[in-house]
């Protein structure tokens, strides 16, 4: 059975094999840095992990960011990024019931909105994030990168 929580301290270690599955040609961080990136994550108001664990294994998460502002009466909105689930894990809805507990903490915290972006090419997960309620056309998304090659 799954539970489906927010990330723990000890949790870096299967978070980091989940990513390396979304991102694969990522470069590999350096445990120290790691490590500070994880506690800075963790304590932050702003920023919650959410994750499916099957059996004591991570099987799915996605990362909710709450941005305060001073428009839209003072609300904040959301930033919903890294949606993977792990391969052997697919085809069980466990993408969806982590993404519906970000939109959940989202709405608790007072957002207006919750936005993400995805690949152009990644029909499945667009048929999900559609599902979930999210539309497509409302808004146009930009992305710049430093490195204009990613």
């Amino acid at each position: 059975m799954e539970t489906i929580r927010l990330c723990r301290e000890d949790d870096l270690l299967g978070l980091l094999k989940l990513y390396s599955e979304l991102r694969p040609h990522d470069p590999l961080v350096d445990p120290d840095e790691a490590s500070k990136c994880w506690e800075a994550l963790l304590s932050s108001p702003s920023a919650k992990l959410f994750v499916a664990e099957i059996d004591g294994e991570l099987a799915s998460t996605c990362q909710l960011g709450i941005v305060p502002t001073i428009t839209n009466g003072a609300r904040p909105f959301g930033i919903i990024e890294h949606v993977v689930t792990a391969e052997q894990f697919k085809r069980r809805g466990l993408s969806q019931m982590v993404m519906e507990k970000a939109l959940e903490e989202a709405w608790e915290s007072g957002c207006y909105k919750v936005m993400l972006l995805s690949g152009e090419s990644r029909a499945a997960a667009h048929k999900l994030y559609e599902k979930l309620g999210f539309k497509s056309g409302v808004e146009r998304g930009f992305v710049i990168k430093p490195d204009s090659n990613e």
